[in-house]
């Protein structure tokens, strides 16, 4: 067996600063957590002050005034270490906690799929990064320092040395790694559905403000979907508002962003592109302290492959995540489709509905197409733009004019006779005519005597070829 050791010891500090906006230049500011009025972590700006864990509060606020300090909270940790759990299952499922601030991961059998021990560690690394997380070596300078450089080094000295020097938690962990102490772990077992909540550094006034909080909270979401190879179909962000700023009794407690997805994903970039996009629509009633994610539709299927060069498949994801962000942005009944209906009436044959966002074809109307009518369509030439009525067109000598010009007939007639089931009845023969310039366009004559009453005789000009 193979364990990797996943440590984090700076991890209640990197949960508290992860809706922290960077300073300037992307510098981080002095932090200690406190907890019972003593300082129990502090980073390494906060250390170059002088403040150590150990310290009382006004001690720390004494030596570095522009110290920040926050509270220790050990659900926070625990939520962030979850995270790091699940971006650790999507490579092995033997995963286990090594609390207080890290994971352990048996990876001998997955060393071959992800090309050995090197390039693992690399995608754990990558694959923790956006959590805000970084692998650290608890002792590793003082033991390059004393030039122990493996775990053999370390074992040949002795054992009371080493008690003293790094404390009896050190001989501890080592003698569970070499199996010389009973060392049980259970294994990692995923929720059925994904629910992470963050507490947000400062009170959000704005909707840009709670999507930096909420970054944090998709990166959990991609590494629970990673650990069980899901994608999303739908996810909610619900914002708690701070009660003693609710402008009155009528303002919600919160506020809920539903997001739906054409197609299940998983990228990042593109769940956060449609957030941005319903987050800059919406007006916070008042401000947010809380930020909370959760999803339970999920789709489970394989990765999409890597292409070289542009595929039907590929193209047809644009279109759709194209559809998502304007959905997103106008609203769902602002962007619509063409659905056809079963009715040999141009003007009647299609009518505009909302795009669907579960990728399902539209429903159709009418009875069901023979396999006859669908082969007749295909081979009848249709244009694809049409006018909102059609236009009737001069004529000389039993020629239709278009701007004053005669049109050549091409091809036809398609006779075209319906409508009498609903009282506008028409009887038609279409054709394919051509403009002096080249132009295509579909006119018809209106036959005798069914659509006399309706529409007259003469020709018309129903629509025009792109």
């Amino acid at each position: 067996m193979l364990w990797i050791g996943l440590h984090l010891p700076l991890l209640p500090l990197e949960s508290f600063l992860a809706t922290l906006p960077a300073g300037p230049g992307g510098s981080e500011p002095a932090v200690a957590l406190v907890e019972a009025h003593r300082i129990v972590h502090a980073n390494a700006g906060a250390q170059a002050l002088g403040v150590k864990p150990g310290l009382k509060r006004a001690t720390a606020l004494a030596l570095a005034p522009q110290l920040l300090i926050g509270q220790a909270d050990a659900l926070r940790d625990r939520q962030a270490l979850t995270s790091v759990a699940h971006a650790a299952l999507a490579f092995t499922p033997a995963v286990s906690f090594a609390l207080p601030q890290g994971v352990l991961l048996e990876v001998e059998a997955s060393l071959r799929y992800f090309g050995g021990h090197d390039a693992l560690l690399q995608r754990l690394r990558d694959a923790l990064r956006p959590l805000g997380h970084a692998l650290h070596c608890e002792h590793w300078e003082a033991l390059q320092g004393m030039g122990l450089n493996t775990l053999g080094d370390l074992r040949s000295l002795p054992r009371a040395g080493l008690t003293r020097r790094f404390g009896e938690a050190l001989l501890v962990e080592l003698d569970s790694a070499l199996g010389r102490r009973p060392d049980p772990r259970a294994s990692i077992e995923l929720p059925a559905s994904f629910d992470s909540a963050l507490e947000l550094f400062a009170r959000a006034d704005t909707t840009e403000q709670v999507l930096h909080g909420a970054q944090v909270l998709l990166a959990r979401l991609v590494a629970w979907l990673a650990a069980q190879h899901a994608f999303v179909r739908r996810f909610s962000l619900q914002m708690k508002h701070e009660p003693r700023w609710r402008r009155d009794a009528g303002t919600p407690l919160h506020t809920t962003l539903e997001i739906a997805l054409a197609e299940p994903s998983r990228d990042p970039k593109h769940l956060m592109a449609l957030l941005r996009e319903r987050l800059s629509q919406l007006a916070l009633p008042a401000p947010t302290l809380e930020l909370a994610l959760r999803a339970s539709d999920i789709a489970r299927q394989p990765p999409p492959n890597t292409e070289l060069f542009p595929t039907p498949r590929s193209e047809r994801e644009g279109l759709t995540r194209l559809l998502e962000r304007l959905q997103a942005r106008l609203g769902r009944e602002r962007v619509q489709r063409l659905v056809p209906v079963q009715d040999h009436r141009p003007e009647c044959a299609g009518r505009m509905e909302a795009a669907a966002l579960d990728g399902s074809p539209p429903a159709r109307t009418g009875p069901p197409l023979r396999r006859a009518d669908v082969l007749a369509r295909r081979a009848v030439a249709r244009p694809v733009w049409l006018l909102p009525q059609a236009l009737p067109l001069a004529q000389r000598q039993s020629r239709p004019l278009l701007d004053g010009a005669a049109l050549q007939l091409l091809a036809g007639p398609e006779r075209i006779e319906a409508g009498w089931w609903d009282g506008d009845a028409v009887e038609r023969d279409y054709f394919i005519a051509q403009q002096p310039d080249g132009a295509l366009v579909w006119i018809y004559r209106a036959r005798m005597p069914l659509s006399a009453q309706s529409e007259g005789e003469g020709w018309f000009l129903q629509g025009r070829f792109g």
